[in-house]
């Protein structure tokens, strides 16, 4: 009876040691990309492929509640990539803020992708820091053929009966429809980038000049400016004065639009809610969007052959796009895990 007691009793201890959880992982920086068009190393890159050389995510942490496997390096920096659009960008970042294998109460997010661009702001590869980000799906629509005479678009905010119809705020409230970063760490990211010469090349230099916007002829530079993220790739002068109008009054006047991109609310919308249950900091995030593509025609093409023309990998700007990312946005997290020891406690460009 002693023999079998004493069996139990170190079956028992081994039981509850196999289960005591290891401490988490603190991780420092989050880089979240969207895409990849192949493996994550050696070939046509992705938005991925540049971070995971470049940064040496070289450990591969499986993450079948996620799109795609994480890969993380020696310094605290975590690779996540979340499929396109904004249901498996929500559903990745959830899981990810989820998974107990982590320690993100710390955690800074950069989200590093490509985008289109409105012309009368930036550039063919150039780098857009953003305070805003606007949801460009929650809506009501009517297709613009059967629209009054009266309306400038079929698109109605939720909630409403007209487009553009005041007072903006619905009953539904802005959860979902607007996120607004922290402006100070908006800024610190900006100031800290906003002198880096980005790639050129002739192919880019000669697209840009068939635009007549003075900022679209400009060689790729860093640039801050609101992002419209919708799941539908939209293109045309048309819809490029949607998104203007759309962000301008999704903020009240105060946001500016720039660049479309297809992911960024849903992310947005989970760490909203992993902050509310303590697991990150909305505090801590920044949004980089590259300019791969204007977001409508150069004069003398129709919408339709434009967008015929802007396809991943064929993007004008598409390599650019991808090295901006990465050139802008590691300064910054190689600066935030430079100085760990002020940036866990105290998120630089706070007062």
């Amino acid at each position: 009876m002693r023999l079998f007691a004493a069996s139990s009793l170190l079956l028992a201890a081994s039981c509850l040691f196999a289960q005591t959880p290891t401490k988490p992982i603190e991780i420092k920086v989050v880089v979240v990309n969207m895409f990849e068009v192949g493996n994550d190393t050696g070939d046509v890159p992705g938005e991925y492929q540049y971070w995971v050389e470049r940064e040496h995510l070289d450990t591969v942490l499986p993450f079948p509640e996620g799109y795609h496997d994480l890969r993380m390096n020696k310094d605290g920096v975590l690779g996540v990539l979340t499929g396109v659009g904004t249901a498996r960008a929500a559903a990745t970042i959830m899981a990810l803020g989820s998974d107990p294998r982590f320690d993100l109460t710390h955690a800074y997010f950069v989200v590093a992708g490509i985008a289109g661009i409105d012309p009368a702001m930036g550039s063919l590869g150039s780098a857009v820091w953003s305070e805003y980000v606007i949801d460009g799906d929650l809506a009501h629509e009517i297709d613009a053929r059967e629209i009054p005479k009266d309306w400038k678009t079929g698109f109605v905010p939720l909630g409403k009966s007209t487009p553009y119809e005041q007072p903006r705020q619905a009953r539904f409230g802005d959860d979902g429809n607007i996120y607004q970063l922290n402006p100070a760490l908006v800024t610190w990211a900006y100031e800290k980038t906003k002198d880096l010469k980005l790639q050129d090349t002739a192919g880019i230099a000669e697209r840009r000049q068939q635009f007549d916007e003075p900022n679209a002829k400009r060689p790729p530079f860093v640039l801050r400016g609101d992002n419209l993220s919708a799941a539908t790739f939209w293109h045309g002068k048309l819809l490029n004065q949607w998104a203007r109008d759309w962000v301008k009054y999704q903020t009240d006047g105060k946001g500016t639009y720039a660049v479309c991109g297809m992911e960024d609310s849903g992310t947005l919308q989970s760490l909203t809610w992993l902050a509310k249950a303590g697991k990150v900091d909305i505090h801590r995030v920044l949004v980089l969007r590259t300019a791969s593509n204007y977001d409508q025609q150069r004069p003398g093409k129709t919408a339709s052959e434009s967008l015929g023309e802007t396809k991943i990998k064929q993007y004008s700007a598409y390599m650019p796009a991808l090295d901006s990312a990465y050139r802008v946005g590691h300064v910054v997290v190689d600066d935030l895990v430079a100085n760990w020891a002020q940036t866990r406690e105290t998120i630089p460009g706070k007062n």
